[in-house]
């Protein structure tokens, strides 16, 4: 059966979900985790891409991005898979695939479900009973959006800077997002709409309505950079012998 084209829209956000092959561990220790968000964040500058969310658990990712243009993100992921599977394999001595086949990816409408989405990303480990809130959980943006730190990693999208006129002001209504859990039905649509790898947006009555691209020459949202101070070594991995 031939697989389904993937649908990619240049300039709107797209929940990505990348597992491990039979559902195995791609992340053993604390270096595989920071070897991954250190080439993540180095192919993420290469093609323009901006990550908003993110969490790696230890047999999946999550993503929540936004390309620059319609052949980025495959070409991105392309290039961290390729990377952290050679690294991953002479590292454990192994061979063969690390990934469940293609990445699976929907694009979203942001102003409908990007934070619905940035909360079921990092709500991940709580869900999976790893971590008993959000901010204990190390390997997700949660830490940034709450203030707890500046992750380089992390491009704030334009209804994160909404929230508040200040930096507080933002973390503090971001972390009260979390006061309750993202609503079943949100989360239902996030799951099939990535898994079918179909478009996730406010028109349709679920998310198994496809559409194509959006047309090129529409504006795109602008991403405000994030202009707080950074602490690169909060990321930024080590050299692993």
């Amino acid at each position: 059966m031939a697989r389904l084209p993937r649908i990619a829209a240049a300039g709107y956000p797209h929940h990505v979900i990348q597992r491990g092959n039979d559902r195995q561990t791609v992340f053993r220790e604390d270096a595989d985790y920071a070897r991954y968000l250190g080439w993540l964040r180095e192919v993420a500058a290469a093609h323009g891409i901006a990550v908003h969310a993110y969490v790696l658990m230890p047999n999946h990712v999550h993503l929540l991005v936004t390309p620059p243009t319609d052949a980025a993100l495959s070409r991105a992921m392309q290039s961290l898979g390729r990377r952290y599977v050679r690294w991953f394999n002479d590292k454990y001595g192994r061979t063969g695939t690390l990934w469940e086949g293609r990445f699976r990816s929907a694009p979203i409408d942001a102003d409908r479900y990007l934070l619905a989405c940035s909360r079921y990303i990092e709500l991940n480990p709580v869900r999976a009973g790893i971590v008993g809130a959000p901010e204990q959980y190390r390997w997700s943006s949660y830490a940034h959006h709450a203030g707890v730190l500046v992750d380089p990693l992390v491009t704030d999208h334009p209804l994160v800077w909404a929230l508040g006129n200040t930096p507080f002001e933002r973390q503090l209504a971001y972390r009260r997002l979390f006061d309750a859990d993202v609503p079943p039905d949100i989360v239902r649509s996030i799951r099939t709409a990535t898994n079918r790898g179909r478009a996730l947006v406010a028109s349709s009555d679920d998310a198994n309505t496809p559409i194509g691209p959006r047309p090129r020459g529409r504006p795109r949202k602008d991403v405000r950079p994030n202009t707080r101070p950074t602490r690169p070594e909060a990321i930024v991995p080590r050299e692993v012998g």
